[in-house]
């Protein structure tokens, strides 16, 4: 049973009490050449046990987002809005007062582990330390919680791997290692900023069910950011698609990637490589992301948007309901896209000189494929 599937009452299932509550959340960053707007108006909820997806290109805000919640952005950040956990403020917290929160409360889960671990000490020191930071107990006392968290974390022989250093264990076992930091003091949220990149699809899987699992046996909400809308489909319960700075759709994973009401979002899901389009291009997004510097005035996403009007140059659309059980989409023409039978032909493209089965050809001749064109390398396998 898949994540979305699962019902109150059964382990890990998501509850109605909200751990995390953001609201209007901002974030600027002061530059010689101007402000950067890096995160806009950003408000969304996580209750226990929930697991919320965080989607888009690369400097749409998704980890600025958790840093802010994570109280680690320089002190050059202005942040406005509110971050409340357990009904406690957050914003405006110096180093100090963030402390009792950070890692005991809210836990990260860093991109790339072996810049996060620090090389000189063992992993189980590191652990141990990390333990003993939120309680007072023995060095002693400490090692065996780290060893017990290594075990959880299903890494093998965790007594001797204890005494190891991170460059001694593989990429998997190094980011199961960051997991067991995150989650040896019990935090109620998790935050996993990419925690699969880099890793191989076998090792990947591990790596998210190892999150579920500890999900459901502590009952923490995780907010799972990644690239991968195969890691979002099959994972969390609820997903946010961030462009520019700010959230442009959000609801029910199953209900968004369904039935998308941005055409940002379509792009996105048809962009996807496709084991049954061999041979045939991608479907990319024409045009790049906009300057979080220079934004364009209305609609961050109207200079490549295929349905764009005049309206979505001059107004910036708020994040409305579309009536579909909490699904919410920031577009004027979200009404419009629902009406098309299939939106995925918005940013559809000509296919030309594509060779439908190039596994053939370069088996059949590859020096050949290699130097001629398509066109021809297509002419001469049909005669």
């Amino acid at each position: 049973m898949s994540v979305s599937e699962q019902v109150l009452g059964e382990p890990g299932a998501p509850t109605s009490e909200k751990l995390l509550v953001v609201e209007n959340l901002s974030v600027d960053f002061g530059t010689e050449d101007g402000v950067v707007h890096a995160v806009r108006d950003v408000s969304f909820s996580l209750g226990s046990g929930e697991v919320l997806g965080i989607v888009g290109e690369s400097g749409s805000g998704k980890s600025v987002s958790s840093m802010a919640i994570m109280g680690l952005l320089p002190r050059t950040a202005e942040v406005t809005g509110s971050i409340r956990f357990r009904d406690n403020e957050l914003v405006g917290l110096n180093f100090k007062e963030m402390q009792p929160y950070r890692g005991n409360g809210i836990s990260m889960i860093f991109q790339d582990p072996m810049t996060s671990l620090n090389p000189v000490y063992t992993v189980g020191w590191q652990l141990a330390e990390a333990y003993r930071a939120h309680h007072e107990v023995s060095k002693k006392a400490a090692w065996a919680k780290a060893v017990e968290t290594l075990e959880l974390v299903n890494i093998p022989q965790p007594d001797r791997r204890a005494a190891q250093y991170p460059h001694e264990f593989s990429g998997g076992m190094r980011q199961r290692a960051m997991i067991a930091m995150s989650i040896i003091n019990d935090p109620d949220v998790i935050i996993a900023d990419e925690p699969t990149t880099a890793l191989d699809v076998t090792v990947q899987a591990q790596i998210l069910d190892t999150l579920l699992r500890i999900r459901d046996e502590t009952g923490a909400a995780i907010m799972m950011i990644t690239h991968d809308l195969g890691v979002v489909a099959g994972m969390v319960d609820r997903v946010q698609v961030m462009y520019g700075g700010t959230v442009v759709e959000s609801g029910p994973v199953d209900e968004v990637f369904e039935t998308p009401r941005m055409p940002y979002t379509v792009g996105l899901l048809g962009s996807m490589p496709n084991p049954t389009m061999l041979g045939k291009r991608l479907t990319p997004i024409s045009g790049a992301p906009p300057s979080l510097m220079n934004l364009p005035s209305g609609c961050a996403f109207s200079p490549r948007c295929p349905l764009v009007v005049a309206q979505c140059h001059e107004v910036e659309p708020p994040l409305a309901d579309t009536g579909s059980g909490g699904h919410h989409s920031r577009c004027h023409r979200w009404q419009a896209l629902a009406e098309i039978d299939q939106p995925q032909k918005l940013f559809a493209h000509e296919e030309i000189g594509v060779i439908e089965d190039p596994a053939s050809l370069l088996v059949a001749d590859p020096e050949h494929v290699l130097a001629t064109n398509l066109g021809e390398a297509e002419e001469n396998a049909a005669s």
